[in-house]
């Protein structure tokens, strides 16, 4: 991804969060992290994310996504004996986010990208609307997909290690490559 669209992408994110009314620090503004996830196909797969705090016992993030954009499918395995691997729970701040799991599958809320379909494996359904809220245990496979306007979900959770997390995808990298 290149340096001008994380600026670009950057802006849309502060947009959709002022129009939320979620204030951020200038500090917290210029860290949002956009995640194309090394596909550079960020509007239909990816996420901005912004951390409040991370650390070993507990973590607090803002994750904004683009209409019917997708956080793909993936999991937070054990890390050690001692840490069975991040639980979250999202809590939904704007607009539909439609969450899905595993269990009883169910068809897709809204169209699926064709090139990501076949990666987008767990299936039952779980739609989350301004307010509500749902806690993923830890090496849960789950996915994730904003609605027409986009979304904006709190997540709370414990100690959150993005590079340990197993995408079924196997082309995705979570650690986002900025060309300048």
């Amino acid at each position: 991804m290149k340096y001008s669209d994380v600026i670009k992408y950057r802006k849309k994110a502060i947009a959709m969060l002022k129009k939320a009314k979620i204030a951020l620090t200038p500090e917290e503004k210029n860290n949002i992290e956009i995640v194309d996830l090394g596909l550079g196909d960020f509007e239909k797969i990816g996420l901005a994310i912004i951390t409040y705090i991370n650390n070993e016992r507990y973590c607090a993030k803002e994750l904004i996504l683009l209409p019917y954009q997708i956080c793909p499918e993936h999991k937070h395995p054990p890390i050690s004996p001692s840490n069975p691997g991040k639980t979250e729970t999202f809590r939904c701040r704007k607009g539909r986010v439609v969450l899905y799991i595993e269990g009883e599958p169910s068809e897709p809320e809204f169209p699926l990208p064709a090139k990501y379909e076949k990666f987008l494996t767990v299936r039952k359904k779980i739609i989350l609307l301004p307010g509500e809220q749902y806690t993923i245990p830890f090496n849960t496979l789950h996915w994730f997909q904003a609605g027409k306007e986009g979304a904006i979900v709190s997540e709370f959770s414990s100690q959150s290690i993005d590079e340990k997390d197993i995408f079924t995808d196997p082309n995705i990298k979570r650690i986002p490559v900025i060309e300048k």
